[in-house]
């Protein structure tokens, strides 16, 4: 035995955020606090109506569907149709818990659907959950690279990877970038390669350059969308997604999570309903993110970060003086109380950016620029 290999098992890396502690501290010194602008979650109240029906539904003792209830599925419809002009049938619609476990256990189900192919496609500055699927899949983690614009460059995946790839993941707008990719050669490039693509979507409520749009304008074959509550209606806490599309996929994957247990539960599912059902908290929150990413605009170009209000999303995607990410995160957070997250946490490619959450109020806002100013 001693002189035998000893081989460990998975060991999982540091989850990015948890990183952020010294650049925390060093922003909670000042007085008034840390304004931490480090993660994307809402800041705001959801409506009041979601709330309520939360508590009021009544089906607390009973198991959800796990596709998802049909008032829900048809909620989702409706809300498809009235905010991203396109008809879906209910029947190709299923809940999930939240699209982060969707994300996240994807590509164990392709894998065993698909024995021959091992490979998660995803963009090469993303939301790293992409990528951490596919390793928890025991997959291959391949990035495809992106364009000056953030957006993707299909021309570099190698033939060989297109061979082997279970799903190609997209998401326009792009968190931490705000980038906007054209979700119609995202798709031709799919079915010509015979990939299906999966496009996350949970920001298109936040589409800043031109209308939302959603990879389903091109169809339904091969192509799956994923949306969430999270941010369109500051529902992060209840974890209520829905993914459609591809009959067949959609079917596939909606049996499978039935086996496992993944029900998005009762209560949640009443709130999700009045939430896709309401539009003008969404406008609200609109107005709120685009006042408070042009505001940020300002304040970080003047504190010599270069950025600007992205194509989408309620990120700001800034450059940090000289090139390193933590060294501008330090001096913001010495600075101005203000913490973000470094872009390496989503690429390599990211390492000379931060990304700046517009999720706090005004006056959490200006006391950043305050404290910078002085």
């Amino acid at each position: 035995m001693a002189d035998q290999e000893v081989k460990s098992g998975f060991s999982p890396p540091p989850y990015p955020y948890d990183r952020l502690g010294p650049i925390q501290a060093l922003a909670a010194a000042h007085d008034g606090g840390a304004v931490d602008l480090s993660v994307g979650a809402p800041g705001d109240r959801p409506p009041t109506e979601v709330v309520f029906a939360l508590g009021s539904s009544g089906t607390e003792r009973g198991y959800p569907p796990s596709v998802g209830s049909t008032a829900l599925r048809e909620a989702a419809v409706g809300w498809m149709a009235r905010r991203l002009d396109v008809d879906v049938p209910a029947d190709v619609v299923a809940a999930c818990v939240g699209t982060k476990e969707f994300v996240a256990t994807l590509p164990q189900w392709l894998r065993l659907r698909h024995l021959t192919r091992d490979t998660v496609l995803y963009p090469e500055v993303s939301y790293p959950t992409y990528a951490m699927g596919a390793v928890l899949a025991g997959c291959r983690a391949v990035p495809v690279p992106v364009d000056e614009q953030w957006r993707l460059d299909l021309s570099g995946v190698a033939e060989a990877d297109a061979d082997r790839a279970l799903c190609l993941w997209v998401n326009t707008p792009a968190n931490p970038t705000g980038a906007l990719d054209d979700l119609g050669e995202v798709a031709d490039w799919g079915r010509a390669h015979g990939v299906p693509v999966f496009s996350d979507e949970c920001y298109v409520e936040f589409t800043w350059d031109g209308g939302p749009r959603t990879i389903l304008e091109h169809g339904l074959e091969g192509l799956v969308a994923v949306h969430s509550l999270s941010k369109r209606s500051n529902l992060a806490g209840l974890r209520a997604g829905f993914f459609a599309g591809d009959p067949e996929l959609v079917r596939y994957l909606s049996e499978v999570r039935k086996h496992v247990g993944m029900m998005m539960p009762g209560p949640v599912q009443a709130a999700a309903v009045v939430a896709l059902g309401d539009d003008t908290h969404v406008d609200r929150q609109r107005a709120l993110y685009l006042e408070r990413l042009t505001y940020l605009a300002e304040v970080l170009t003047a504190a010599g970060f270069a950025c600007a209000v992205p194509g989408g999303s309620f990120y700001l995607w800034a450059r940090s003086p000289g090139g390193d990410a933590w060294a501008g995160a330090e001096d913001l957070a010495r600075r101005g109380g203000l913490v973000a997250s470094p872009g390496e946490f989503y690429g390599p490619a990211g390492a000379a950016f931060l990304r700046v959450a517009a999720v706090v109020a005004m006056d959490r806002l200006r006391l950043v620029a305050n404290r910078l100013a002085g």
